[in-house]
């Protein structure tokens, strides 16, 4: 074989081998990637799935349910409509419910027992229950068994051939057996107040089981022989999100008898809006300083700042303590507003500073601009995407504050910002183990930090990117 033949050969099986080592490599990069966002996506998952299990909980009328349910109540259709008609009857409010003057309520219950057990009348009443725990417990003055009258069941439905489950505790046995329905009124007697919740207990003997009803019961008492509903013209949003409802309405100040939770939530509000402008202005001004001015000792500062971060805010609380309280700041805004720790801030302020040309600053001083203009006028309207990241951690890090405000603001409750608060609502709450409503205020808590950064993060991607491209 001529030997330019032979080289021509040689040349084709390293390109060959070339393209199957490219491919090779490919393909493990490939893989590299899979695993990466496959592992990432599993993260993910499982984050969102005690994100939504947690959700889940704060509906339920029992979110220490064990073994954990996903299909239970508050989110099947059913009762979603009966819901909707129940709190339309009670007060013309088929979304929020209630009971209010002229409300005529029906409702039908049905009860199996085993063949050859007979079954009786179940007994019906309206007990004098307070709306809630806690406060407000101690707040209610309307009861709606003042004002309900309950007819007298009538038998609508007779000896019907039902399968129905019998439960034991944990143990659940499927068993033959007859069925009655029952169907009873409640009315609104007279005129008075309109009241929230309307209470319901039904008494069976132990040997029937309620297998179904117009909506739900809330739980079941005595071994299964009574049947409660904390509130039977709930509303189709405050039966599903009755916990919610709750928060709102029951968080109360026993003095004044206004929602703490809606003081707490502004109270946070205000504090944070106040403590993002004051980080602001010191990461600008000393991350410009630190920068851009030229002076004695800059370096020293710069490394004291980044050491300040190194310490917890839980070395220093007492000596600010003694500070704030000396100065009479304790137990107000201000005490939280001025307790600013921005090294970090300052920190992304200072490199972000000193990425912009020196060529605009040199050209501002020829103008003649002072530092405070070069400062205002050139960069930070550059700085927006460093200012509005700044911004989201600021808030973010003043709305979830919690040792601090707990720390300097002790009273009144009207004064608490909304983590505070939350503990109150344990305090509260906790004792009776009504967790849905702890549960839902801590989710209540997360929707401005959603909005905030829903709003700031497009801006935020797109100045980013826009500063990227412009190089």
């Amino acid at each position: 074989m001529p030997d330019w033949d032979m080289a021509q050969n040689n040349d084709r099986i390293d390109a060959a081998n070339r393209a199957q080592i490219a491919q090779f490599h490919a393909r493990r990069r490939w893989a590299k990637v899979a695993w990466v966002y496959g592992i990432l996506l599993m993260v993910a998952t499982l984050m969102l799935g005690t994100f939504v299990v947690a959700f889940l909980a704060s509906l339920k009328d029992d979110s220490l349910e064990q073994p954990f349910h996903f299909n239970f109540a508050q989110v099947q259709p059913a009762n979603w409509v009966a819901a909707y008609q129940l709190g339309r009857d009670g007060a013309q409010a088929p979304f929020f419910g209630g009971f209010a003057p002229g409300a005529d309520i029906k409702f039908t219950v049905t009860y199996a027992a085993k063949i050859g057990t007979p079954l009786t009348e179940p007994q019906i009443e309206v007990p004098r229950r307070s709306p809630g725990a806690g406060m407000a417990a101690v707040t209610a003055k309307d009861f709606a068994a003042d004002y309900a009258i309950v007819s007298s069941p009538q038998l609508i439905d007779n000896q019907r051939l039902v399968k129905f489950i019998q439960r034991r505790g944990q143990i659940e046995t499927s068993t033959e057996g007859n069925s009655k329905t029952w169907a009873f009124t409640i009315k609104y007697r007279g005129h008075g107040p309109e009241i929230a919740t309307l209470p319901l207990n039904i008494r069976a003997p132990v040997s029937q089981v309620l297998i179904d009803s117009t909506l739900a019961p809330s739980r079941m008492e005595r071994r299964g022989r009574i049947a409660v509903w904390d509130n039977v013209a709930p509303g189709v949003i405050g039966y599903v999100f009755r916990s919610y409802v709750r928060v709102i309405t029951e968080s109360v100040s026993l003095d004044t008898g206004k929602s703490l939770f809606m003081s707490w939530t502004l109270n946070s509000f205000l504090i944070a809006f106040g403590k993002v402008l004051l980080t602001l202005f010191f990461a600008c001004t000393a991350g410009y300083a630190l920068a851009r001015l030229k002076f004695t000792g800059a370096r020293a500062i710069f490394a004291f700042m980044l050491l300040s971060t190194m310490l917890p805010g839980q070395v220093t609380f007492i000596s600010n303590y003694l500070i704030y309280n000396n100065i009479g700041l304790l137990n107000t805004p201000w005490a939280v507003i001025t307790a600013v720790v921005a090294s970090v801030q300052v920190l992304i302020m200072k490199q972000f500073f000193e990425s912009i040309p020196k060529e605009l600053e040199e050209a501002a001083i020829i103008d003649g601009a002072s530092p405070f203009i070069i400062l205002w006028i050139i960069f930070i309207p550059l700085a927006k995407p460093a200012i509005l990241a700044v911004t989201i951690l600021g808030f973010q890090g003043a709305w979830n504050d919690f040792f601090w405000p707990l720390v300097v603001i002790n009273s009144p409750p009207e004064a608490f910002t909304l983590p505070v608060g939350l503990l109150s609502l344990r305090n509260s709450y906790g004792a009776v183990g009504d967790w849905e409503s702890i549960l839902a205020g801590a989710f209540l808590s997360t929707i401005p930090i959603l909005v905030v950064f829903i709003i700031f993060q497009r801006h935020f991607v797109g100045n980013a990117m826009s500063s990227a491209v412009k190089g």
